[in-house]
């Protein structure tokens, strides 16, 4: 079905990228406000939500069409693309990412106008992030700079934007948190780039994991995970339960055996839903670690 393609084709499994930063900026929002003195914008969180799925799906829209008028999905091994796979027109696709990038542009239009007006340059910025990385003459994720760019929209924009918006200050709960959120996104991310070395080399597009190799990939991912658990161990020392959130990186285990045992091409895809739903379960436990304190 026309819907289903769709669907398929703003790639549901990255999607807890977008939903686990939000998640953790309402938790640090939620913990950090005095029901005598303030109190959280739910409104506004839910706005937050609805602007970080809008610029995923957007993102990944974007890509879809930049990568297919480029000619660098021909020799995917990974999920369709639709611009690539022939299933709709270029035309069509960036149309769709506009359209993504406009429901995100009109909430996030709501939010400064209730916080600070100053959230329209982060818009700007993550709307110029989002179609650069694989978009423009230059696309800086042809060049090694994609998981920089998720790390800081997905993870540090998006955790701390969050609980700006509920409460309007910005807490060094919520950076730290955002460390770890950032790293699981890049995680993400690495498996991905990680699954199409072969094709990307072929192609010319220089992503991180192609510069610096399939071994060092794979350690880089350890490496994200190990900094994941440290940034919630370094929030413990503060608040105890936030240790919760260890138990969700725990389910990265299967995900760490399939990489330590050579996994690649599309025996990489099963890994990419282990990390999604590692980071969704990280996530949420770190939120109730850090909420009750």
């Amino acid at each position: 079905m026309n819907i289903k393609i769709w669907i398929n084709g703003a790639r549901p499994r990255t999607l807890p990228a977008a939903i686990a930063p939000v998640l953790v900026g309402a938790a640090c929002a939620r913990a950090n406000v005095s029901s005598a003195t303030s109190s959280v914008d739910w409104l506004n969180i839910l706005y937050a939500m609805i602007v970080s799925l809008s610029l995923q799906i957007a993102v990944n829209y974007a890509n879809d069409y930049s990568d297919g008028v480029r000619g660098t999905d021909r020799q995917r091994v990974g999920p369709m693309r639709l611009v690539g796979s022939g299933s709709k027109s270029a035309k069509a696709v960036k149309l769709a990412a506009f359209k993504a990038f406009g429901v995100a542009a009109l909430f996030g239009f709501v939010l400064a106008a209730t916080t600070s007006w100053w959230l329209l340059l982060v818009g700007v910025a993550c709307f110029a992030a989002g179609w650069f990385y694989t978009g423009g003459s230059k696309p800086y994720g042809y060049s090694g700079f994609g998981e920089l760019f998720v790390f800081i929209f997905f993870g540090v924009v998006a955790t701390t934007g969050t609980t700006f918006v509920a409460i309007e200050a910005i807490l060094s709960v919520s950076l730290i948190a955002s460390i770890a959120v950032g790293c699981l996104a890049c995680a993400l991310l690495v498996i991905n780039n990680l699954r199409d070395i072969p094709g990307d080399t072929e192609s010319g597009k220089k992503t991180l994991a192609v510069r610096i190799g399939d071994l060092r990939t794979r350690q880089f991912f350890y490496f994200l995970l190990f900094a994941a658990a440290v940034a919630i161990v370094i929030l413990s020392l503060n608040r105890l339960s936030s240790l919760l959130g260890l138990f969700g990186l725990i389910s990265a285990l299967p995900a760490i055996r399939k990489i330590q045992r050579g996994a690649s091409g599309k025996d990489l895809i099963p890994v990419l839903g282990i990390t999604g739903r590692t980071q969704m379960l990280t996530a949420i436990l770190l939120s109730i670690g850090i909420v009750i304190g």
